[in-house]
């Protein structure tokens, strides 16, 4: 049995940095302060936790609190919510997603599930827009994990909880820090890069990239096959 492991964002849903404002806008609804930055690299992990942290931190010189960020939490959730509301055309799935998590769930083989740097109650927002069946999958948010590595192993152990190990582990993300978990985690990769830029993620070490999930037997055959990036 395999388990198959995506990221969201950018993986399966995009927004063109919608929701990333909207992070940055719910801050500064909230404590009056513009947010520094939405280029989550600058930050010391790619998990909304941490970045939340961070920002409380350098602005305030304090630790937030876990009421204060489900407080914020919730905040964001509404506005993303309300966005979709508003603006549904501006919120895509990545094409096919739908049907490749479908199939796989229907197959024996494989287990699917989610571990997303985002915090899981925004994940489902946006996964249950583009009808992605978030309840039939193992989902773990940033929600008390600062670093990607601890969130993707949250995933596997519910996983394991529920199935018993596995013969083999393999993740689904689209940027460099899916790149460089799965390397420190031993994990092999499959790139999604739905902007069509897939030499991005070969050039990183990856060794096989797709712009969507249009070629199910293709996807299929590279969870069965691909390595740990190099």
């Amino acid at each position: 049995m395999i388990l198959v492991i995506f990221d969201v964002d950018g993986t399966l849903v995009y927004s063109e940095k919608k929701d990333s404002r909207s992070f940055a806008d719910t801050y500064q609804a909230v404590y009056g302060l513009p947010f520094p930055t939405i280029d989550w690299k600058k930050y010391p992990h790619v998990s909304d936790t941490t970045i939340f942290k961070t920002v409380i931190q350098e602005h305030f010189n304090r630790i937030a609190s876990e009421e204060e960020e489900e407080s914020f939490r919730q905040k964001f959730v509404e506005r993303i919510t309300q966005n979709r509301v508003q603006t549904p055309e501006v919120f895509h799935i990545v094409p096919y997603a739908k049907q490749a998590i479908e199939k796989l769930l229907a197959d024996d083989r494989f287990v699917v599930g989610v571990a997303t740097g985002g915090w899981k109650a925004p994940a489902i927002v946006k996964m249950n827009f583009v009808d992605i069946p978030s309840e039939k999958l193992i989902i773990t948010g940033a929600d008390g994990h600062e670093t990607r590595a601890d969130i993707t192993n949250e995933t596997i152990n519910k996983a394991t909880a529920i199935h018993g190990k596995f013969d083999r582990i393999v993740y689904v993300g689209d940027a460099i820090w899916d790149v460089t978990t799965t390397k420190e985690m031993n994990l092999p990769l499959i790139g999604i890069r739905r902007k069509g830029d897939l030499d991005f993620l070969y050039e990183k070490g990856t060794e096989l990239v797709f712009a969507d999930y249009k070629d199910y037997d293709a996807f299929v055959e590279g969870i069965l096959t691909v390595g740990v990036p190099s």
